[in-house]
C-alpha cells in the first residue's frame, strides 16, 4: 500500500514506505515539514518537546500550501482528517492498555506515523487529488470516504507491520562492562571472586557460552550500536589515532570519530517510542562531543540518546574509588525510576575493570586478607574491581524487582573485550630494532585459561566473553546457548522485541537472537560464518595485521604479514591457523598442516567477505623501515595526512 501515497519531503519525493528512513537519513525526529498540516496538535496534547516542533514546521509549511483545508466547518476534508486520526490513535490507545501503560507513552510515535503515512496523499492541490485518487466525486467527498475506509482498514489490520508493535514491549537495559574477561563469573568458571548477583542472573535466563566482540573497546562499541562488523563501520582501531607507519605492514585508515549521522540502535529505539539514556564510557568519539569518558549531554540527542549525564569526574578514577561503578548505578536507577510507566532503553556502559584499576579500600582489603597481593596476576585491587560489577548489576536487579517490573524488561549483560592476561612492554625493544625481538611482559592481570591470551588479541582469550540475557516469562531460565553469537546480533535483537526497524541503507551484519532464545533451534547460527578485521598493530597486546573467521567448530587465523608468537617474539612471514575450538577452545593444536582443503575454503570464504564487505587487505609497506618498524606513534606521516576512511557501498 505504501507505493500509492508518495510524499514530498524537502522538494523530493519520497514513498511512504520510506519515509521513516528518510527522516532519519535527514536527522528530523519525528515529523517532515510538508506533514505539519494535519490536524492532530489541535486534537490530542503531544509531548512538549514534539508539540513545539510541530507547531513551528505548521507555520513554516502551511504558507507553501495549495489547496489545504483549513477550518473543518468549511473543509469537509479536514473533517476526514481529524476522523482518521480519532480513529488511528484509538486503535493504538486499545492496543497499549493491554500494559497498562499511559497513552501517550505508547501511540506518540506509532499512530502518528501511520496516520501521515494514510494522509500523505492529500497534501497535494484539489485538482491534483481527483487526479491522483481517480475518483469522479467532489474533492472533500473522495478525501472522506477514502480516508474513513483506509482508518477502517488499519484497525481491521491488527497485527500490520506498518504500526503494530509485537504485543508486550519490554524495556531493555543493556550492561557492558570493560575488559572482563570470560572465566571472571563463577557461572563461567571463575573460582576467585564471587558473583553471585551475575550467577542468578545467568541462573533466570540464558548463558551464551560462544558469544563474540572485538578485542578493544572502540570497535565493539560501534559495532555494538550500529549491528555491524568493524570492516563495515570503519572503526576497527581505539581512538584516537595512533599507529605504526614504519612497520612491516601497511595499516589501511580507519574512521577517526563515530559520525552524527550514523544509525545507532539507540535512534532506532527512540523511533520506536522508547525513552533512551546512556550512562559512562563512550570512547567512540574524540571530539566535542565525547570522548573516552562519555557522551556530552548536549550531544546525546545526535546519536540517539534523550539523555547521558555529565562526565565523570577525576576523582572516580582516583586510588581508594570505583572507577564510577556507584555512581553510574545511582544515575542508572533513577532514570529507571522516571521511566517506569514507559518502554526504556538504558545502556549502562562501565569504566570497569579497566586500567588503571582502582577499587574501595575496604573491599581491596578484603582480598589482601585472603592472601592477594598489590602484584598479578590476581592482584587485590584488580578482584576488588571484579566484585564490585556483580554488586552493581545486584542493585539493579533488585530495583527492576520492587518496581515490579522484572517481567517486561530484557537485559542483556557482557564485556566489550576479553581480560587482560599479559600488557608487553614493547617500548623497551632496542634501537634500532631487531628483526626478531621478544617483547617483555610489562603487566599481568587475570588468567584467561581455558582461553588462550587476552585483550587485544585475535585469539579466543581476546574475543570471547561472557554474555548473558534474561527475559522472564520470554526465556527459560538456566539456558545455555552453545552457538556462536557476535556483538552484532545485539541490535537486531533488541529491534525484534521492541518493533523496530533500520533504514534501508544501513545494512546490518547481524540477526536476532531470539530464536536461539526461545527453542527454535541454533541450526542456521551453528554454521554462520564470524569474522575479526584487524588490518593494524598494537604491540602491546602481541597484535598484528590479521583476519580469522569462525564456521562451526572450526576457526582460522591469516596473518598478513607478520605475527608475535606464545613466546613474545616476533616473526616475520605470513601465517595461517587452523583450530576445532569444540576439542581445543585453547588454540593449543594448529591443523592447518593436516586439513590444507579446510584452510583453502575458509580463507576463500575471508576473501569473498572482505570483497562483498569492501575492505583492504594489509600488503607490504612501502615505507617499511627495520631499524624503526615497532616504534608507535601519534604523529601522522607526511604520505598519510590527507588519507581518510572511505565507506564501503551498501
Amino acid at each position: 500500500m505504501g507505493d500509492l501515497f508518495p510524499t514530498v519531503v524537502d522538494g523530493r519525493c519520497v514513498p511512504a514506505f520510506q519515509l521513516q528512513q528518510f527522516c532519519v537519513r535527514q536527522g528530523s525526529r519525528l515529523f517532515p515539514a510538508r506533514l505539519a498540516h494535519l490536524a492532530i496538535p489541535h486534537v490530542v496534547s503531544l509531548p512538549s518537546q514534539r508539540t513545539e516542533h510541530l507547531r513551528r514546521t505548521t507555520d513554516a509549511s502551511s504558507r507553501n500550501m495549495v489547496g489545504v483545508a483549513k477550518c473543518p466547518r468549511k473543509h469537509p476534508a479536514c473533517w476526514a482528517d481529524l476522523g482518521g486520526a480519532l480513529l488511528v490513535i484509538g486503535w493504538m490507545h486499545r492496543r497499549s492498555r493491554g500494559r497498562g501503560h499511559t497513552l501517550p507513552s505508547r501511540w506518540t510515535f506509532q499512530s502518528t506515523r501511520l496516520y501521515f503515512l494514510m494522509s500523505s496523499v492529500f497534501t497535494v492541490t484539489q485538482s491534483d487529488r481527483r487526479r491522483l485518487i481517480g475518483c469522479p466525486l467532489p474533492c472533500s467527498v473522495a478525501t472522506s470516504v477514502l480516508l474513513f475506509a483506509i482508518g477502517v482498514m488499519t484497525q481491521w489490520l491488527c497485527g500490520s507491520s506498518l504500526v503494530a508493535s509485537p504485543p508486550g514491549r519490554p524495556n531493555i537495559l543493556l550492561i557492558l562492562t570493560d575488559d572482563q574477561g570470560w572465566p571472571t563469573l563463577g557461572c563461567y568458571g571463575g573460582k576467585i571472586v564471587p558473583t553471585p548477583h551475575l550467577d542468578r542472573l545467568a541462573e533466570q535466563g540464558a548463558r551464551f557460552t560462544d558469544a563474540y566482540v572485538t578485542s578493544q573497546c572502540t570497535p565493539t562499541r560501534a559495532s555494538l550500536l550500529t549491528g555491524q562488523y568493524t570492516a563495515r563501520h570503519g572503526l576497527w582501531h581505539v581512538l584516537s589515532w595512533y599507529g605504526y607507519p614504519r612497520a612491516r605492514m601497511t595499516e589501511p585508515m580507519f574512521l577517526e570519530n563515530y559520525s552524527r549521522q550514523t544509525f545507532t540502535l539507540a535512534k532506532g529505539l527512540r523511533l520506536a517510542g522508547y525513552a533512551t539514556a546512556i550512562f559512562g564510557k563512550w570512547h567512540l568519539t574524540s571530539n566535542q562531543d565525547g570522548n573516552y569518558r562519555g557522551l556530552h549531554p548536549e550531544a546525546a540527542g545526535e546519536y540517539g540518546f534523550d539523555f547521558a549525564p555529565p562526565l565523570l569526574s577525576d576523582r572516580h578514577f582516583q586510588p581508594g574509588a570505583d572507577r564510577g561503578v556507584s555512581q553510574l548505578t545511582d544515575q542508572t536507577l533513577a532514570f529507571i525510576e522516571k521511566h517506569r510507566d514507559r518502554p526504556w532503553f538504558c545502556f549502562l556502559s562501565h569504566h570497569m575493570i579497566h586500567g588503571v584499576v582502582v577499587a574501595p579500600d575496604a573491599l581491596t582489603q578484603k582480598y589482601r586478607d585472603r592472601g592477594y597481593g598489590d602484584v598479578g596476576p590476581n592482584r587485590a585491587v584488580y578482584l576488588a574491581g571484579l566484585e564490585c560489577i556483580d554488586r552493581s548489576v545486584g542493585r539493579v536487579m533488585d530495583r527492576l524487582d520492587r518496581l515490579g517490573i522484572a517481567d517486561d524488561t530484557l537485559v542483556i549483560f557482557m564485556s566489550d573485550n576479553g581480560g587482560i592476561d599479559e600488557k608487553l612492554d614493547f617500548k623497551s625493544v632496542a634501537s634500532p630494532n631487531p628483526e626478531s625481538p621478544i617483547f617483555p611482559v610489562e603487566v599481568r592481570e587475570y588468567d584467561n585459561a581455558p582461553l588462550r591470551a587476552g585483550k587485544g588479541s585475535i585469539y579466543e582469550g581476546g574475543v570471547r566473553v561472557p554474555m548473558i540475557v534474561r527475559w522472564p516469562g520470554r526465556i527459560k531460565p538456566g539456558t545455555v546457548v552453545r552457538a556462536p553469537v557476535h556483538v552484532i546480533d545485539v541490535l537486531p535483537t533488541c529491534f525484534e522485541v521492541a518493533g523496530a526497524t533500520a533504514p534501508r541503507d544501513h545494512p546490518l551484519d547481524g540477526r536476532s537472537l531470539m530464536p536461539l532464545l526461545s527453542d527454535q533451534g541454533d541450526m542456521d547460527f551453528a554454521q554462520r560464518p564470524l569474522f575479526q578485521y584487524y588490518p593494524f598493530y598494537d604491540l602491546r597486546w602481541g597484535l598484528t595485521p590479521s583476519v580469522s573467521i569462525r564456521v562451526g567448530k572450526y576457526k582460522l587465523i591469516e596473518f598478513f604479514g607478520d605475527r608475535v608468537d606464545d613466546g613474545h617474539r616476533y616473526r616475520p612471514g605470513y601465517r595461517a591457523e587452523l583450530y576445532d575450538l569444540r576439542a581445543d577452545p585453547g588454540e593449543q593444536q594448529d591443523l592447518s598442516s593436516e586439513q590444507p582443503q579446510r584452510v583453502a575454503k575458509l580463507r576463500q570464504q575471508v576473501r569473498d567477505w572482505m570483497d562483498q564487505v569492501g575492505c583492504e587487505v594489509p600488503q607490504k609497506n612501502p615505507h617499511f623501515d627495520q631499524s624503526t618498524a615497532m616504534e608507535e606513534t601519534r604523529q601522522k606521516p607526511e604520505w598519510l595526512q590527507d588519507v581518510r576512511w572511505r565507506r564501503p557501498m551498501p
